[in-house]
């Protein structure tokens, strides 16, 4: 049997997808421990929402701290150079579109998680137009942990869910190596068994 991971939690959390509250805990215990989230599923008791970890935030977010920077630069000091330092004053929009990009990113990362239920894996994402995707596991053809350069060097990892149906297929980024690793080995034990008729 696996060790769930860590997840993580941010208890000024807006733009949920669904109406949210925690498992089972109040008060500072519960703004420290997971995050978690009830969700539409009928009676009884939902699905446990599971937020990305911070990592995924902090590298989209130096990635474009480094695009715009640069950017920034470039707009401000060629125009300077060359026109005058007046000229200099393009560099305002990348800065512009930095800051408004900071914001963005905090709430696209917020609005990201996941949940695995009895049958399915539920997959939320999306601040302006919310989308939420059901993967059956009995549907699930491949599981795989990808890695890119980026995400290797801060620690981070990626779930691609290949089903039979293209328009199912998801992935869930950002996230812990070892808790990617989890994910993959229990959706795979799931999907096989489901293809089976257990």
């Amino acid at each position: 049997m696996h060790t769930v991971s860590p997840t993580y939690a941010d208890p000024m959390e807006t733009g949920s997808p669904h109406d949210t509250g925690t498992a089972g805990t109040d008060g500072p215990a519960a703004a420290a421990g997971p995050a978690q989230e009830h969700g539409p599923a009928g009676a009884g008791d939902g699905p446990v929402w599971i937020a990305l970890p911070p990592g995924l935030l902090k590298v989209r977010r130096l990635m474009l701290v480094v695009w715009l920077g640069l950017s920034a630069l470039a707009a401000g000091l060629v125009p300077g150079l060359l026109a005058g330092p007046v000229w200099a004053a393009f560099a305002a929009l990348p800065l512009a579109l930095l800051a408004w990009g900071w914001v963005l990113l905090e709430r696209n990362w917020r609005s990201w998680r996941y949940a695995e239920r009895a049958d399915d894996l539920l997959i939320s994402r999306g601040v302006l137009w919310r989308q939420e995707t059901v993967v059956p596991y009995g549907r699930m053809q491949l599981v795989e942990v990808t890695s890119g350069p980026v995400e290797r060097y801060f620690g981070l990892a990626s779930v691609q869910l290949h089903t039979a149906a293209a328009a199912t297929d998801a992935t869930i980024p950002g996230l812990d190596p070892a808790e990617a690793e989890r994910l993959r080995d229990r959706l795979t034990q799931l999907g096989e068994a489901r293809s089976a008729g257990l």
